[in-house]
């Protein structure tokens, strides 16, 4: 039996690569960090993005506005994530597992718990039962976010791509959809789990702890956003944080160092998460010789 996607869950997959660098976002005015690059004939802006807003939300302040006017490209972790087109045959071949439920891998107290979450959203238990439990997690994480009205489209990187689609400039992502995909569903089987654990235990919380996020990240606290996301996934998911954030980390600020090596300016979003804590995009730019400043 193929697995068709609802409206819900189609909304939940427009959101898959929101799973580690979440935020959320109320209506107040905000001015998120802003950080960049340069060499003699480039600039490079780095922006933590928040990938699910409300609608309302309002976060551009006039830095952000002149950086990427000013800037003659946009780097986004990838392109393509909120087109089923593209992300469905992915979710298809990589997160579903037809012949061993959901429920067997992960006991049936811990199923009844991503049941309760899943239904929240629309997500009936028997779509549940075919999802590996990566796909359980990041599906899930989005629960609560789509529940409380927010929503993919509103989020950072869509307002951005069609802002500089509109102005005709090329717009490139740091990894594929297959990529991005492949870094949950290449996880060990059991760091899988303890992925779904944690989607679970953070779904349960409701929206308070994420609202903390989004405080910290609309008022450019970078150690409040550090402690609110990083410590506690570095701590209690060590395996998690190295695979799913210092392992990418270090590879775009490898692709950064090629893309400063050019010349022009350029505006690079990515996820909040990775641009803080001590081995944060920044940190791993310092030890190729490149010094990321915080614009003011």
């Amino acid at each position: 039996m193929l697995f068709k996607f609802n409206r819900p869950a189609r909304r939940l997959l427009a959101g898959l690569a929101s799973v580690f660098a979440l935020g959320f976002a109320g209506t107040a005015l905000a001015e998120p960090a802003l950080w960049a690059i340069k060499d003699k004939d480039s600039t490079i802006y780095l922006f933590g993005t928040i990938h699910v807003l409300k609608p309302d939300t309002q976060w551009r302040s006039a830095k952000i506005d002149k950086a990427l006017a000013d800037s003659g490209d946009l780097t986004l972790e990838l392109v393509g994530a909120d087109d089923p087109a593209v992300m469905q045959p992915l979710v298809m071949r990589y997160g579903l597992d037809q012949a061993n439920k959901l429920s067997a891998k992960i006991g049936a107290e811990d199923f009844k718990r991503a049941t309760d979450i899943g239904q929240s959203a629309g997500m009936p238990p028997q779509a549940l039962e075919m999802m590996r439990p990566w796909l359980a997690a990041v599906s899930l994480a989005m629960a609560p976010m789509i529940k409380a009205g927010y929503d993919p489209k509103s989020g950072v990187e869509g307002v951005l791509t069609r802002e500089v689609k509109a102005a005709n400039k090329p717009i490139a992502g740091l990894e594929t959809p297959e990529q991005q995909i492949r870094f949950f569903a290449d996880l060990p089987s059991a760091t899988e789990i303890e992925f779904l654990k944690s989607s679970l235990k953070d779904a349960e919380g409701g929206v308070e702890k994420l609202d903390k996020m989004v405080a910290a990240w609309a008022a450019g606290d970078v150690s409040g956003l550090e402690a609110q996301f990083i410590t506690e996934m570095k701590t209690q998911y060590p395996d998690l944080y190295e695979l799913l954030l210092v392992k990418r980390n270090v590879d775009w600020a490898n692709q950064l160092k090629t893309k400063l090596a050019g010349s022009g300016v350029s505006f690079v979003a990515v996820g909040s998460g990775h641009l803080v804590g001590a081995e944060s995009v920044q940190a791993q730019l310092a030890k190729l010789g490149i010094k990321a400043e915080r614009v003011k």
